[in-house]
């Protein structure tokens, strides 16, 4: 009770401040472009700096000389952005692109040297994922792809010469997960039956993967990296306890020795640098991001470049060899980010780009941790972002309920979040039970809870924002993405006084369809989803019960909803026949469907397009009604 009335005193404290505060309305645009510079990465050698780039809109790969300066466009795509890159050993870059329209991969191959770009793989229909670059043999790639088997992903040698795929390992068909040792094989795996998970071992390519522990879904070991030539290696773990935790184990006993944990929060990362074979840091989310350091080399960078940035995140996002130059990206909640690099014996920082010039940290809007207790007496932390110059109570206020739901709400910076605060509306983020990072009970309570007490405490979390003044009753939007899109039309449908309108972006209507129409490479996974979610067949009074497109007769206030029609995960004709029910029952519907998109809106103009029409709906909306 202290804290509420603590944090109630805050809010008109600053009220009286505040209002006088100069609001600079910030463009659609600035907030929603292609980013300026990212993904910034160093060669292995240190001699190059590598990033991506907005060329006519799409993202290209451009190269700087660090001996000379001198930089260049390294690709001049038009058509489709470059979206993954790697840098092997021998000073090569491996990049790839995403076809939307085709629904195809292509990977190609640029000689830094020689600037010879070349295809090295072309598929259709496949996902993939590269491992780490391999110092025995440096113009073979180990890349995983579902291409025999659209639910199964093999592991193959892929020369970035000739282009030559070969078979390296054939899937059993239960293997989800492949980990690399320190020379590049594959000697660790974790196979699932969907329910079941366990971690196999082979102590060298001529052996059979044996198992070596075995946990279900409410538990999770996931492997992080080979200590060194040894058999042991580091996971992240919460077998026999509640949070997660830094764990070494004995691949051969599967015996588990404790390395670092933390009471209050999962150990959600971990920094290893396999050059050195070093445990460098492990991170965690509380109110704000957490590290604990276990080597001085990075905590001295740490401390130094704090000095320089003082009051932002730091994050490494990559390092040469020798640990000589690290290329580190700052961020807060006011700031998109900016790359530096970090030459340690010159002991000098330098200004590589920014994620977004036209965003000025001034003009944005803090994220503050906010805490309430759920209506059966569960904590709910989430986040509360309020807007400039308008006060601090009575505020328009948009609640943003995460996907997942089995992911979280962190503290940075927030496109979203900080374009909606900047138009005048407080935004509240909660994250519900079922959310990660705190702790296995917190997590496992939203099991079978998506349509339950999740949606309650989203709820609970709207109620306490009234009862503090800060939200005004009457002015009240619910927006949100996958299953936040499905929140958001749960909550206008069963709560239809409490919202005067949604925003859904590729929302879940239907958890029948969403789970028979799964990608294939989702099977896998089926099995845990009806133990997490529910299952089609014994829980079908449940799945009918909570999805929104049985319910079209309860929504009453204006929706408007994007949806790309290249998404996998979304049965297009069945949401078309959603949007054309609530019509007939005169709900106002601002229907917005993208064929050249996915799940998320990556072409500019389509991004700028949506943002726009969030804004003008939401001003007609809420800004507009008393």
């Amino acid at each position: 009770m202290h804290r509420l009335r603590f944090f109630l005193y805050i809010l008109i404290a600053a009220s009286i401040f505040s209002c006088d505060e100069k609001v600079v309305k910030i463009p659609v645009v600035d907030f929603f472009k292609t980013p300026e510079k990212t993904f910034f990465r160093i060669s292995p050698d240190g001699k190059y700096i590598s990033y991506l780039k907005s060329y006519k809109s799409k993202q290209n790969l451009y190269i700087q000389s660090l001996e000379s300066g001198k930089g260049f466009m390294a690709t001049s795509f038009t058509d489709n952005p470059v979206t993954d890159y790697l840098w092997t050993l021998n000073n090569k870059i491996i990049f790839t692109q995403d076809i939307v329209a085709s629904d195809s991969l292509k990977m190609f191959a640029l000689n830094v040297k020689t600037l010879n770009t070349y295809p090295i793989l072309a598929e259709h229909n496949v996902r993939y994922r590269l491992f780490n670059a391999n110092k025995l043999q440096p113009d073979v790639l180990t890349i995983s792809l579902n291409k025999r088997d659209e639910a199964i992903f093999d592991v193959y040698h892929l020369n970035i010469n000739t282009g030559l795929l070969k078979p390296y390992i054939i899937n059993p068909g239960d293997v989800v997960e492949w980990y690399t040792d320190v020379d590049g094989k594959i000697r660790l795996a974790r196979a699932s039956d969907g329910v079941n998970a366990t971690i196999i071992f082979r102590p060298n390519e001529k052996a059979m993967f044996k198992p070596v522990i075995t946990s279900n879904f409410k538990n999770s070991v996931r492997p992080i990296a080979f200590i060194g030539k040894s058999n042991n290696f580091y996971a992240l773990s919460n077998l026999g306890r509640d949070k997660m935790a830094l764990v070494e184990i004995n691949a051969q006993t599967g015996k588990e020795k404790l390395i670092y944990k933390r009471d209050n929060a999962d150990v959600a990362g971990i920094e290893y640098f396999r050059d050195k074979h070093r445990l460098d840091y492990a991170s965690w989310e509380e109110a704000t991001p957490r590290k604990h350091f276990f080597n001085d080399t990075l905590k001295n960078v740490f401390n130094t470049l704090l000095n320089h940035l003082r009051s932002n995140e730091i994050r490494v996002v990559d390092r040469d060899s020798t640990e000589k130059k690290f290329v580190i990206l700052t961020y807060s909640d006011h700031n998109p980010g900016s790359y530096y690099l970090f030459d340690v014996g010159e002991n000098k920082l330098s200004k590589l780009g920014d994620v977004n010039s036209s965003i000025k940290p001034a003009d944005l809007s803090d994220m503050q941790p906010i805490a309430f207790k759920a209506s059966d007496g569960l904590q709910i932390n989430g986040y509360l972002t309020l807007p400039k110059g308008r006060g601090k109570t009575n505020l328009p206020l948009v609640v943003m309920p995460h996907g997942g739901p089995w992911t979280r709400n962190t503290w940075g910076y927030n496109a979203e979040v900080q374009f909606l605060a900047n138009r005048g509306y407080a935004v509240l983020q909660v994250n519900f039970r079922g959310s990660t990072g705190y702790g296995k009970a917190f997590r496992n309570a939203g099991f079978k809870q998506v349509g339950g007490k999740i949606q309650q405490d989203i709820t609970d979390g709207v109620n306490w924002m009234v009862s503090q003044k800060v939200a005004n009753p009457q002015k009240i939007a619910i927006y949100g993405g996958g299953f936040g899109g499905f929140s958001a039309l749960h909550g206008v449908s069963f709560h239809p006084e409490l919202y005067k309108c949604a925003v859904v972006q590729h929302g879940l209507i239907n958890f029948f369809t969403y789970i028979k129409d799964a990608p294939p490479f989702y099977k896998p996974y089926l099995k845990m989803i009806y133990e997490m979610v529910g299952n089609p067949e014994t829980d079908a009074e449940l799945f009918r019960a909570i999805s929104p497109v049985f319910h079209a007769d309860k929504i009453k206030v204006p929706l408007i909803i994007f949806q790309g029609g290249k998404d996998t995960h979304t049965n297009i004709a069945e949401l078309n026949q959603f949007v054309l029910e609530l019509r007939k029952k005169n709900v106002p519907v601002n229907y917005i469907l993208k064929n050249d998109e996915r799940t998320i809106f990556s072409n500019e103009a389509n991004r700028i397009e949506m943002y726009t029409e969030i804004e003008k709906f939401l001003e007609a909306n809420l800004m507009g009604k008393n």
